[in-house]
């Protein structure tokens, strides 16, 4: 009697099933970009950093800075100080606001006598100016300043820390002295000559974080190429006879781009936090030119009263900052191979 057979030998003798790739070759950008679409976090930062910056952009044609700044002098006793309003039954949205001492909301557009048709989603400033308007072209000029300021960076960073790095000796030497005499100048003493020279401005700001923040990028990038350099690709390369700088641009660089890529997502809200405080102080961007750190400067002085006109700003600051933060902290994850814990 044939007994019966409990168990099944699955791919046994089938060649087919024995050299099956259960899973697909990826590069490293590509398995980069799996881990970071794992973390939630940073995928959503990412979504919001791109919508943003792509709001901001679009922003230029129905949105400009004329518009946002000039005011009418005649208005400004009806339009002054409106809290947001979109319809009289949302809270927070109906245009009242309850003043110090009084338990009952004032209906501030009825008290000016604005015109009935007059809404303002995010109210308006001491001047009458509406306030969504002015967010809205700060965004882009705290954007513009982070960006271009670590673009500067960027390219300086790079360049001087590859050099360093690579070159070593008496070179590498020097040129971590200079950085070190640069470090140790405090940024709001170069701000400040800079104001002297240039006024104060979006293009001071940008150059004042540019010549200090460069030295972290350079310094970081200096590390890393110490310890590529001697990697056997680089060995091999110096063996064939190639250029010092064409393996270092070329070869190394690339292998080091992850870890660049990290330090950028981190530079930029330091940047926007960097702009605020010089705003705080009188050093930011000319008036009427608005910025996130000038409008919660400016309202800073009305917060008892009027509140909406310091969060708001604050809060479009916290989040953009937030947003590259949290990206930055998945990209670091995504590029280091290390924290791969799948098989």
């Amino acid at each position: 009697m044939e007994e019966k057979q409990l168990f099944k030998l699955v791919g046994a003798g089938n060649t087919e099933s024995q050299e099956k790739i259960e899973k697909p070759t990826l590069s490293f950008t590509q398995d980069a970009w799996r881990r970071l679409k794992k973390n939630k976090l940073a995928t959503i930062s990412l979504w919001f950093l791109a919508i943003l910056l792509v709001f901001s952009i679009g922003s230029n044609f129905f949105v400009n800075a004329k518009d946002a700044n000039n005011f009418n002098g005649d208005e400004v006793k009806t339009y002054r100080n409106l809290p947001p309003k979109i319809s009289d039954s949302l809270p927070f949205w109906n245009g009242s606001i309850v003043f110090s001492g009084n338990t009952e909301p004032n209906d501030v557009y009825s008290d000016q006598s604005v015109p009935k048709g007059d809404k303002f989603i995010l109210g308006t400033d001491n001047l009458g100016r509406s306030l969504a308007k002015r967010v809205i072209v700060g965004i882009r000029i705290s954007l513009l300043i982070a960006i271009v300021a670590t673009l500067i960076d960027l390219i300086i960073g790079v360049t001087y820390g590859l050099v360093s790095g690579f070159l070593g000796g008496k070179i590498d030497l020097f040129m971590q002295r200079v950085i070190e005499v640069i470090s140790s100048i405090p940024n709001l003493v170069i701000v400040t000559m800079l104001g002297l020279l240039l006024g104060n401005g979006v293009m001071s700001i940008i150059i004042s974080i540019a010549i200090v923040g460069w030295t972290s990028m350079a310094r970081q990038v200096r590390n890393l190429t110490l310890s590529y350099r001697e990697r056997e690709f680089v060995l091999a390369s110096r063996a064939l006879g190639e250029n010092k700088f064409k393996i270092a641009f070329k070869h190394v660089l690339p292998n080091i781009s992850g870890i660049i890529i990290v330090q950028i997502m981190m530079t930029v809200p330091s940047a926007i936090m960097y702009e605020a405080v010089l705003s705080a102080i009188n050093l930011g961007v000319k008036p009427p030119t608005a910025s996130l750190g000038s409008l919660i400067t400016d309202a800073s002085e009305n917060l008892q009263y009027y509140p909406y006109q310091v969060v708001i700003p604050a809060l479009a600051l916290v989040f953009i900052s937030l947003a590259f933060i949290l990206l930055g902290d998945g990209l670091r994850d995504a590029f280091d191979p290390k924290s791969n814990k799948e098989n």
